[in-house]
């Protein structure tokens, strides 16, 4: 199995990068999955349910979220009828709507696609790795193909992440940080890893926001209102991963961008 993993997409320019490279990117690597990380897509904070069937009809199978899940309050209203979406799993399991796993049939195989968010740095949820112990056992009954998107702040907590599920599961890969790292690898038990597949939408933002603000804040410690770059150039960051069918481990993993100076090519 080929999965294509694409990186936080963030505002408008984001999704329109989306549509237009995500329909070339699936014609060159034909993927049997696509897996997109839409948390920031609504003005760089949350989903709405109009941007989640836009993504489906670019041809994203499956969309994983984040720590900005809840920043748009339409999500309350669809999350739970929204069958290829998930959140964080790790959120509080009897008081938070929508769900943190999903199962893809490919043919006579399936894949689990799982959510996780960090801890360090972010809001204090449900241990992540407790928590992905119980929902891999529970996912091995079905498959042994599973894909963990653990959206979270450092390295070091994605990279403990990624040791801690070697050869449990089929791929770690991070996100949050909007910077794709270049540390694509398989990891000894056959587990795919990257610590962060970065992010999609302004090239010329710090994270997708104007410059200014940000700069503004680091110079003068104090608040600035953040936006989103709205015009200009644009980037898509992505991985591939192929998987073996019968033990769910990876046979390899590549990183890629889309921008001015990395051109798409066929």
């Amino acid at each position: 199995m080929r999965l294509l993993f694409v990186g936080d997409v963030v505002g408008s320019m984001g999704r329109d990068t989306v549509t237009e490279y995500l329909p070339k990117l699936k014609k060159k690597y034909r993927p049997q999955v696509t897996i997109l990380n839409g948390e920031n897509a609504a003005a760089g904070r949350g989903i709405t349910e109009k941007i989640y069937k836009k993504f489906l009809q670019d041809g994203v199978d499956v969309v994983t979220l984040g720590n900005h899940t809840w920043d748009n309050r339409d999500i309350f209203e669809f999350i739970d009828d929204a069958k290829k979406m998930i959140r964080p799993a790790n959120f509080p399991e009897t008081t938070t709507p929508g769900k943190g796993i999903v199962y893809v049939k490919v043919n006579a195989v399936e894949l689990a696609v799982i959510n996780l968010q960090g801890r360090t740095f972010m809001v204090d949820l449900d241990d992540p790795f407790k928590k992905i112990e119980e929902m891999v056992e529970e996912a091995r009954k079905r498959t042994p193909l599973i894909f963990v998107d653990f959206h979270a702040e450092t390295t070091s907590e994605k990279q403990a992440m990624g040791w801690f599920l070697d050869g449990h599961v089929s791929a770690v890969v991070g996100t949050h940080t909007h910077v794709q790292t270049n540390d694509a690898h398989v990891l000894p038990g056959g587990t795919a890893y990257l610590t962060d597949v970065g992010m999609t939408g302004p090239y010329d933002g710090i994270l997708g926001m104007k410059r200014d603000a940000v700069i503004g804040k680091f110079r003068t410690a104090l608040p600035h209102r953040f936006e989103v770059v709205e015009q200009g150039r644009s980037n898509l960051s992505y991985c591939v991963i192929e998987l073996d069918d019968q033990t769910g481990k990876a046979k390899s993993i590549q990183v890629g961008q889309v921008n001015e100076d990395t051109p798409f090519k066929d």
